[in-house]
């Protein structure tokens, strides 16, 4: 295996995520293994976004199995390619639809974590909305030769602002958006805080009421529960006609939904996912596309999971001609795989070189020394826990930090000792426990 190279920030960034259990933020590239296929057929639909078309598709597996990591692949790769992107983790207060404004508390935090590659951690929208006018403003000044404190110039600048608004302006909600968006460019033009920053407030989701915000920008509807998937639909068309290629969507952990216990508002959730999945497959969406992380049993349990829902199966249930081990990748939904033994050594190979460069000492495990702790967590586990890498990481890492901690213990007394134990959940490996902690690869 070649010799990594990775700056210092990176490597720990990436050993302290994995030894906390969390998927890391970047440095993904450096561990990524055998989700190839899986990732060419996301990076497709990134094209087809990019075209102006929508796209939904569903990442399945058990916990540890790597859906959150195949977000976190895509997320990074979308911000490469010029993409908006917004991620949230689903939970018991933010889900799509609720009798307490969850599905707002989803929307809101969306719109916090809005990343661009120039503001990959998320905070983007005030970037986004003054990248945008700033590059009006060149414009303006190199079509006409005008300054920009010369009288008119601003006219020109808000004449070429409107031009955008009017694409938007017969969508759904799409003119009370493209009159908040002018309401921002007055107060940047004229140095408003107050106005501005009401602006902002109302694009995020923060007004309460719609007298509050006809006062403050003199629209009449707030974004809220029932109406804020309408507004994801109009910033994706909003940053494709600025500049951008498009919006991409993730959530993950979408489990939450399954485990709602009232029957009336998890189907009211379900419907909403069918409204958004009908939207983009049918291309009323623009722009657009939704990835979904959720775990086996929340697509095909037939009595919580979709798979209750008649609609539902029939849009994700896989075609009679799929055989085992083959897999079409191109559908709705994608489902990951287990990594093979080559795989897992692979992994723990880059893992290892990874945790040397970091604390600075030369790589001193053999290959025989790695076949043997994946053949120790067979062993301890059952072949079936080799399926969800997540399960065996975080004890290898462990591994590795016990073994540079304390130089005279040997691998093999380590690994074999009685008292080695795994922090694996063990072979349920799709429960419902909504307190969980996963890492996923």
């Amino acid at each position: 295996m070649a010799k990594v190279k990775i700056s210092k920030k990176i490597s720990t960034a990436l050993i302290n995520s994995l030894s906390a259990g969390v998927v890391p933020r970047f440095g993904l590239e450096h561990i990524a293994v055998g989700r190839e296929k899986e990732l060419k057929s996301l990076l497709q639909n990134l094209d087809d976004i990019g075209e102006g078309v929508a796209a939904f598709r569903f990442i399945i597996g058990n916990y540890g199995s790597g859906k959150s990591f195949i977000l976190q692949m895509i997320r990074n790769r979308a911000m490469e390619q010029n993409f908006v992107v917004a991620d949230a983790d689903l939970s018991s207060q933010r889900r799509l639809a609720g009798t307490n404004n969850e599905g707002l508390a989803t929307y809101r935090e969306l719109m916090s974590r809005l990343a661009t590659k120039t503001r990959p951690d998320g905070g983007a929208l005030v970037s986004i909305l003054e990248g945008w006018i700033n590059k009006i403003q060149q414009e303006v000044a190199k079509d006409s030769g005008m300054r920009p404190n010369d009288e008119g110039f601003d006219d020109k600048v808000e004449t070429k602002i409107r031009e955008v608004v009017q694409y938007i302006e017969d969508l759904v909600h799409g003119f009370d958006f493209g009159t908040v968006i002018v309401a921002y460019w007055r107060g940047y033009r004229q140095d408003d805080d107050e106005l501005k920053n009401a602006a902002l407030r109302w694009l995020r989701g923060e007004f309460n009421t719609k007298t509050e915000a006809k006062a403050a920008l003199g629209v009449r509807v707030i974004i809220d529960d029932d109406s804020w998937y309408d507004y994801i639909k109009l910033i994706a068309k909003f940053v494709a006609e600025i500049g951008y290629k498009g919006l991409l969507v993730l959530l993950d952990e979408v489990v939450h939904i399954y485990q709602i216990s009232t029957t009336v508002t998890r189907e009211k959730n379900y419907n909403r996912l069918l409204a958004m999945f009908n939207d983009t497959m049918q291309c009323k969406a623009e722009h657009l596309g939704i990835v979904i992380g959720g775990t086996t049993k929340f697509l095909e349990d037939p009595n919580r999971g979709l798979f209750a829902d008649p609609a539902w199966r029939r849009r994700t249930k896989e075609s009679r001609f799929v055989q085992a081990g083959i897999q079409e990748y191109s559908g709705p939904v994608i489902r990951l795989n287990p990594l093979t033994e080559d795989e897992i050594l692979t992994l723990l190979q880059g893992l290892a070189e990874i945790h040397a460069l970091n604390f600075g000492y030369e790589k001193a495990l053999t290959n025989r020394e790695f076949k043997d702790f994946i053949h120790e967590i067979v062993n301890r586990l059952g072949a079936e826990a080799l399926l969800t890498p997540g399960e065996i990481v975080r004890d290898f890492i462990s591994v590795l930090n016990i073994l540079y901690q304390n130089p005279q213990i040997s691998f093999s007394k380590l690994i074999h000792g009685s008292d080695f134990k795994l922090t694996a959940v063990g072979k349920n490996t799709d429960v419902d426990d909504e307190d969980v902690a996963e890492f996923s690869l």
